[in-house]
């Protein structure tokens, strides 16, 4: 520490020492080393400096596909909407159960449901009469009920960005700008984890709105096509369940 002022006043005036600044002792922060530098937002790495591995993508978590599937077909309820573009995943667990012998008009969390059984597995055939948008409701009260995780959750639903009679599986993603997927997303804690068959519908050529488009019905020339899609989509389900969703999802059928 430097001298005190007591100290300076007990010695003799023609002996006092002249404090200078080099004869104070330097602080602390004054003995601390230099900061390091930390480089401009935008600077590009020296050259040769290793490049910063980006993170991997997370992976689906993996689920046993030993236990109850939920086939769920999106759509609006009422004979009105029937045959619209909107309503062709109610059009695939229609064709489906009919084909396996399965009885869906039992109610049950705001959906029509039929239990049976596809392929050795166990299987809910589920459409959610809550309207569109309130998909969700009725699919995550069933998956919670049935105790059915998200991966064991395979949707059908339409795809605007999809020409028609375009058919697609997916083993995760998100909800496309689809009113009904984004409803379960929502419902079920904003997992994206779940499986999904997309059919595609095309978009409308002219200025028709969308809402109008999709509450439409498929014209003469695109009704073979779309029941051709649904076909595609059953066995797509079947082989699901038969060879697993991985094996499905690269291309391999029944």
């Amino acid at each position: 520490m430097g001298t005190s002022p007591a100290k300076l006043s007990a010695q003799p005036p023609n002996k006092r020492r002249k404090v200078t600044a080099s004869s104070v002792p330097q602080t602390a922060t004054t003995a601390t080393a230099a900061p390091k530098t930390v480089p401009a937002a935008g600077s590009k790495p020296a050259a040769g400096a290793p490049a910063k591995a980006a993170a991997p993508k997370a992976a689906a978590p993996k689920v046993d596909e030993d236990g109850l599937w939920m086939i769920v077909g999106l759509g609006n309820p009422g004979s009105n909407y029937d045959d619209t573009r909107h309503n062709v995943g109610f059009k695939v667990i229609d064709e489906l159960a009919a084909a396996a012998g399965i009885d869906c008009r039992k109610l049950e969390k705001s959906a029509a449901v039929g239990k049976g059984e596809l392929h050795g597995k166990q299987v809910l055939l589920v459409k959610p009469v809550t309207f569109m948008n309130n998909s969700g409701e009725s699919v995550a009260a069933l998956a919670k009920f049935y105790r059915v995780p998200p991966g064991r959750v395979l949707v059908v639903a339409d795809d605007l960005d999809q020409p028609t009679a375009q058919v697609r599986l997916r083993q995760r993603g998100g909800h496309g700008g689809h009113n009904g997927l984004r409803s379960i997303i929502e419902r079920m804690g904003g997992t994206q984890d779940f499986p999904r068959i997309k059919i595609g519908i095309g978009r409308p050529s002219g200025p028709m709105p969308i809402a109008s488009y999709v509450l439409q019905p498929f014209s003469k020339g695109e009704k073979p096509e779309i029941d051709t899609a649904v076909q595609e989509s059953i066995v797509m389900i079947k082989s699901v369940l038969a060879l697993g969703l991985e094996k499905a999802a690269s291309g391999h059928r029944v």
